[in-house]
């Protein structure tokens, strides 16, 4: 059986461990960012530091909340006075490296996972800072004041447009001419992105139809799959190791 060769779509910084599990099981990564993720020390970061310890609850929900933290205040996560909740195994392991301990992690690796464990334990009418992406959606920030709860929201980092476009292009044309057999999108943004960039939509989304594996992170990022008519599977469980193992597994079945 030959080795199926793999698109990896995840920002630069997070793609090395992906590439690692896809060689690691076997296959051939080929690396194309279609999202850029950059640390910024906005106003309403400064303003959340400024109030650490009015917090209750901070949440993290993804790795690089915590490394912005950490770049434009290193003392911020070491002084933490407050309980912490986490979406995702990854930003979890990241945060207990931080010397944090993580006191709410939803089996659901989504907002909407959290947003239902904050219902189940009643927590209302607390002070609770989420600092992330500007361009992440509403719905937890809303629903969490929704509760009754003060929320401080901070933009740590920005997703930014691929700035090396040129790959991402190399990799369309790779699809083209059948030279890839898998594609996976582990965000929103890196769904949108991929589209964005490509000449006809329409053409790609069929010729990942007709001649690719495409492999979402979950739920939330398939919804964007769906928008653009493109076939995908997803693991149960959204994280980067579930989604590569559905992914061999699949493609071991198919080429039995």
């Amino acid at each position: 059986m030959s080795k199926p060769v793999v698109a990896i779509t995840r920002p630069k910084d997070r793609a090395k461990k992906a590439c690692e599990i896809v060689e690691k099981l076997g296959g051939t990564p080929v690396m194309a960012p279609t999202l850029d993720l950059q640390p910024v020390n906005s106003e309403s970061l400064k303003n959340l530091v400024a109030r650490k310890d009015d917090l209750d609850w901070i949440i993290f929900t993804s790795p690089t909340t915590i490394v912005s933290l950490n770049k434009f205040y290193p003392d911020f996560i070491k002084t933490l006075d407050c309980k912490l909740a986490v979406i995702g195994n990854k930003t979890g392991k990241l945060a207990e490296k931080n010397g944090l301990t993580v006191d709410l992690m939803p089996d659901d690796f989504t907002a909407e996972g959290l947003i239902e464990e904050f219902k189940k334990r009643g927590i209302t009418k607390k002070t609770i800072g989420i600092p992330r992406t500007a361009s992440a959606r509403p719905i937890l920030p809303e629903e969490l004041e929704k509760l009754g709860n003060e929320i401080i929201l901070a933009e740590a980092y920005k997703s930014l447009f691929p700035m090396d476009e040129k790959s991402v292009k190399e990799l369309i044309s790779k699809i083209e001419n059948k030279e890839i057999d898998a594609i996976t999108f582990t965000s929103p943004l890196t769904v949108e992105n991929f589209f964005k960039i490509a000449d006809d939509k329409r053409k790609l989304a069929e010729l990942l139809n007709d001649n690719l594996l495409t492999v979402s992170i979950g739920p939330i990022t398939a919804r964007v799959l769906d928008k653009y008519d493109v076939a995908y599977i997803h693991p149960d469980t959204y994280t980067v190791p579930d989604m590569m193992e559905l992914l061999f597994k699949r493609w071991r079945e198919s080429n039995e």
